[in-house]
């Protein structure tokens, strides 16, 4: 039979092809080209039997742990045929995120454009500029979404959309992702499977990649998520509401959502942990204070938690091991968390949440304040 050759339909080109092998070369050179991030060790009292890790994202090339969602969002949407020479990047984000969008736009040679709340840290303003990037402002974190969508609506414009496609962009079987690289650098501790993960949420990809990841190697580690003041996360996945709103902006940068997003999967989640943002703040201080690790917020929200799971293990004669994460740098943070007159202009006290945490490293006695 011959072939109707008039009615073949061909979409893309060779040189379009030959861009894309380009492209993903690139972004898998660039996760060659850095080691894997450290996992430091927190200095708990011995007689505890019990260690904590913190895996330091922040010593990724754009300094925070959505270095490896961005990787991932690009290999995606090459991979998928969304991004192809010439396609201008569009992304909604707090900042962390556009900053390492940026980055990896300006080394495919792409445009790129983030929609991000006037409010985010001028810091993280600065690196999404040296790389490249361009900020589209709005008053209401909430109007991120539908003003990035605007922008996107152009011919040879793609729309990132992290906070739909970071659960699914992410091999959460393995692959070096988050978790895989978190238990193979415990191999050879004293407790190589840990009790506890704990995380907050952004996107909600970080804790579906671990959690999913937890399951499909039969560990028993549970998944803890911390929230910070505002967010719909814990509410959501408290009630089952999976449409929860608060329609108000999270004040810890990087973690916390007025909406429960799409990359959110409550049921990998074992435990969620409402943290007051003094809290996070005083816990991230305490941090720097003690071991010198410079972080931000959301890795102080992180600790608070962790300090209620490590009480918790004490309280039933547990031994074992806790992971969390410092999610960032705290250089970007250093006029406003780090900042004790922008602490004060936001009417937190940190000297509560700071002696539950140095009372409890000193006596094994957790009584942190109560909430409000």
């Amino acid at each position: 039979m011959p072939m109707p050759s008039e009615d073949w339909v061909e979409h893309g080109s060779s040189r379009q092809r030959a861009w894309v092998d380009e492209a993903v070369r690139r972004v898998e050179a660039d996760a060659n080209r850095s080691a894997d991030t450290h996992l430091h060790v927190f200095p708990l009292p011995s007689h505890w039997n019990i260690d904590l890790y913190l895996k330091d994202e922040s010593v990724h090339p754009t300094g925070s742990l959505k270095h490896r969602l961005a990787r991932s969002l690009f290999l995606y949407g090459l991979a998928n045929g969304w991004i192809t020479e010439g396609t201008t990047i569009v992304e909604a984000s707090s900042g962390s995120t556009a900053v390492s969008e940026a980055y990896f736009a300006h080394l495919l040679g792409l445009d790129f454009v983030t929609v991000v709340p006037r409010r985010t840290s001028p810091e993280k303003i600065a690196l999404i500029e040296r790389y490249g990037g361009r900020c589209h402002f709005v008053d209401a974190p909430p109007d991120m979404y539908t003003e990035a969508e605007r922008l996107a609506a152009k011919a040879d414009h793609h729309y990132m959309d992290q906070f739909t496609f970071a659960e699914r962009a992410t091999d959460w079987r393995g692959n070096n992702n988050i978790a895989e690289s978190i238990f193979d650098q415990l191999s050879l501790e004293r407790f190589p499977v840990p009790d506890w993960v704990v995380m907050g949420a952004g996107t909600g990809g970080t804790s579906a990649t671990i959690g999913r990841y937890v399951r499909y190697r039969r560990h028993p580690t549970k998944v803890a998520v911390v929230d910070p003041e505002n967010s719909a996360y814990f509410p959501g996945w408290a009630t089952g509401a999976s449409d929860y709103a608060t329609g108000m902006p999270s004040r810890i940068e990087g973690i916390g959502r007025p909406r429960v997003e799409p990359s959110f999967v409550p049921s990998v989640i074992d435990l969620m942990i409402p943290v007051p943002d003094a809290a996070s703040v005083a816990a991230m201080r305490h941090l720097q204070r003690v071991t010198g690790l410079c972080a931000g917020g959301s890795t102080g929200t992180n600790l608070w938690g962790v300090w209620h799971l490590v009480a918790r293990m004490l309280h039933e004669g547990r031994s074992g091991s806790v992971v969390t994460l410092i999610c960032d740098g705290g250089d970007r943070y250093r006029h406003s968390y780090y900042s004790d007159e922008w602490v004060s202009e936001r009417g937190w006290d940190l000297d509560p949440y700071t002696n539950a945490i140095e009372e409890f490293l000193t006596s094994a006695n957790w009584n942190p304040p109560t909430a409000g």
